[in-house]
C-alpha cells in the first residue's frame, strides 16, 4: 500500500470518527410543555419565582439525567423540534430551572420555551400539537451582564444557618463542591447540597464571608474564590454578587462537533 493510500485511509476514518461523535453530541427526545406557570415556581432547582424571569422565561424541567441530583441545575442546551412546517430553523436556548419525573421524555419545557421553537407567528400553532419530537445538545451560558450571584435562602438565619443558591452560572460547567469561611481566614467550612441549586451550612463563620467553590471543566475540576461576597451583616432574601464570570466550557466528549448546529434529520 502506497503513503498516498493510507493518508487517505486515515482520513475517512478521522471523518467517520467524527461524525459518530458529532451523533453523540445531538441528542433526540420528545419534549413537552407546563400548561401552569405555578408549576415552574416550584422547581426542584430552588430558584424560586426568579426562574421566571430566566432567559426571556424560556426555561425546562429535566430528566435526573441532565438533571444530576441538582448539578444539572442552570444549564443552557439549544433546542429545536423537528416539524419543518412549523419550527424555526434556529430553534431557541432554553436553561434547566427544574427536575422532569417522567421518564418518557428529556424535558418539560415552560410554554415560552415550547412557543420558542415556533416560526414567527406560529407560536399557538406549535402549542396546539402539545408534544413535539426535538433535537437538542448543551451549550455554554453566557451572562456578559451579570457575574455569578449568591442568593441568600429565606430561610437562613445570620449566624447560626446559612443556604445560598447560585445564580447565573455562566459557561458550561457543574459546581461540585462549596466552602466558605470569613474574609481573610483560611478555616475554611464544607457546605453541603441541600438542593438543586442550593448549599447550606450551619457552621457559619462569623464576620463577613468568602467563598471558594470547584467546578467542573471537561474531566477536570477547577477553583474558584470569591474572595468578599457577604458582608457581617448579611440577610435572607437578599442577592449578592461574587464578583466572578464563569466562562469555562466542559466538552461533552465529542469536540468534533461541538461548534456545529444541530441538523434536522428526515424521516
Amino acid at each position: 500500500m502506497t503513503g498516498g493510500a493510507m493518508l487517505l485511509i486515515i482520513s475517512l476514518l478521522l471523518v467517520a470518527s467524527s461524525a459518530i461523535a458529532c451523533d453523540r453530541c445531538v441528542h433526540q427526545s420528545k419534549v413537552a410543555f407546563f400548561s401552569k406557570a405555578e408549576a415552574l415556581v416550584s422547581g426542584a432547582c430552588g430558584y424560586g419565582s426568579l426562574a421566571i424571569g430566566f432567559n426571556g422565561g424560556r426555561i425546562a424541567a429535566a430528566a435526573p439525567s441532565i438533571y444530576k441530583e441538582g448539578a444539572g441545575c442552570g444549564a443552557c442546551f439549544q433546542m429545536r423540534c423537528k416539524n419543518e412546517d412549523i419550527c424555526s430553523k434556529e430553534g431557541t436556548r432554553i436553561i434547566v430551572s427544574d427536575r422532569n419525573e417522567d421518564n418518557g421524555t428529556d424535558f418539560v419545557l415552560s410554554s415560552r420555551g415550547f412557543m420558542g421553537m415556533a416560526k414567527k407567528g406560529m407560536g399557538q400553532d406549535i402549542l396546539k400539537l402539545g408534544v413535539v419530537d426535538v433535537e437538542y445538545k448543551r451549550i455554554p451560558c453566557d451572562y456578559k451582564d451579570k457575574n455569578l450571584a449568591l442568593g441568600v435562602e429565606e430561610s437562613s438565619h445570620n449566624p447560626n444557618y446559612l443556604a445560598v443558591k447560585f445564580l447565573y452560572q455562566g459557561g458550561q460547567t457543574e459546581i461540585v463542591a462549596v466552602d466558605v469561611a470569613q474574609v481573610g481566614s483560611s478555616n475554611w467550612k464544607m457546605m453541603s447540597r441541600k438542593y438543586g441549586a442550593v448549599w447550606d451550612t450551619s457552621r457559619v463563620p462569623s464576620g463577613g464571608l468568602q467563598f471558594r467553590f470547584v467546578v467542573t471543566s471537561g474531566f477536570d475540576g477547577k477553583w474558584y474564590w470569591a474572595k468578599n461576597v457577604l458582608p457581617a451583616d448579611w440577610k435572607n432574601g437578599v442577592i449578592y454578587d461574587s464578583g466572578l464570570q464563569i466562562t469555562d466550557i466542559a466538552q461533552e466528549g465529542c469536540s468534533p462537533c461541538d461548534l456545529q448546529q444541530p441538523t434536522y434529520k428526515h424521516h
